[in-house]
């Protein structure tokens, strides 16, 4: 009788990291963000409370299953409202004892899914769409979370070595690492303009309002523009805008203010649709498979 062989530690490596790339994205993404808000919470208490996840969470799946009974005819999977949920409990912090942030930015974020659509394609993802639209709404109520997770290398690096293998698992990684290195040169470019340290520039993208938005937001394969050269213009473009937003800050222009508090959600909010619809406009889709539309617009998107 022939003794087969034991896996060696490479091959099992190479099996998992196949079985990673099969997931559906949204499961890989759904553990990131649980990811931050479990280390959020343990290291910094960064929720300000349960009930403010629970109203955001039962908000988002509510509306997702509801939504999508009555307009397609059957129940979505509740993955991608999970995402959502999670994402803006951690990042809306309105006045104390208010969570009707939480109720309404999960409502519009949910809906604008299948309301604000070009050819069968939300616009704009759906967590960054509600967040923008409550910080312009509403500025005196709600704010976002943007401190830094402090000097705590272990943390940022359970998070970034995590969203850099997710990214690179749903084939995004360029546009994380496009929109990283543009923030890097903008934050040297703002420093020897304003005169500010360097990495106090650099500091911000190590915040949950950053990670969220270059790991999963700018990421979406739903919102993202068809070619990778398009989506590495994309990313470069956001952050051009966010440095730009940022710079007016410090120069005081009134014109902007409304967008100082979050500058990268409100960059995305901006940029990414105008680029998603000029790609739908410009670029030929040929007719799906039968049956394969209706398998896309179910998997959803990733919050």
């Amino acid at each position: 009788m022939t003794a087969v062989a034991a896996p060696t530690i490479r091959e099992r490596s190479r099996a998992l990291w196949t079985r990673l790339g099969q997931l559906d994205p949204r499961y890989l993404v759904s553990f990131l963000i649980t990811l931050v808000l479990v280390l959020g919470e343990a290291r910094y208490g960064i929720l300000g409370g349960y009930d403010r996840l629970a109203v955001a969470l039962g908000v988002c799946v509510a509306t997702e299953l509801a939504l999508s009974r009555w307009m397609r005819g059957r129940f979505a999977n509740p993955q991608s409202a999970y995402i959502t949920g999670i994402s803006l409990a951690l990042l809306i912090k309105p006045r104390v004892d208010l969570l009707w942030p939480f109720a309404l930015g999960g409502f519009l974020a949910i809906a604008s899914k299948y309301v604000l659509q070009y050819r069968g394609r939300h616009l704009w993802n759906p967590s960054n769409f509600a967040i923008a639209l409550l910080v312009l709404a509403a500025p005196a109520s709600v704010a976002i979370l943007s401190r830094q997770w402090g000097n705590d290398l272990a943390t940022n690096a359970v998070i970034w070595c995590f969203g850099l293998l997710i990214a690179s698992r749903v084939r995004m990684l360029h546009v994380t690492l496009t929109y990283v290195a543009c923030f890097v040169a903008l934050a040297a470019l703002r420093h020897w303009i304003v005169g500010g340290p360097l990495l106090a520039e650099i500091a911000p993208i190590t915040g949950p309002m950053y990670q969220l938005l270059i790991f999963f937001m700018i990421t979406d394969p739903k919102t993202t523009v068809s070619t990778v050269r398009g989506r590495i213009i994309v990313a470069a473009a956001v952050a051009v805008a966010e440095a730009a937003i940022r710079l007016a800050g410090d120069f005081h222009v009134a014109a902007l203010s409304p967008l100082y508090p979050a500058p990268p959600i409100l960059a995305l909010a901006i940029v990414g649709p105008v680029a998603n619809l000029i790609d739908l406009v410009l670029t030929p889709y040929p007719p799906l498979p039968s049956g394969e539309g209706e398998r896309r617009r179910e998997r959803g998107s990733m919050g």
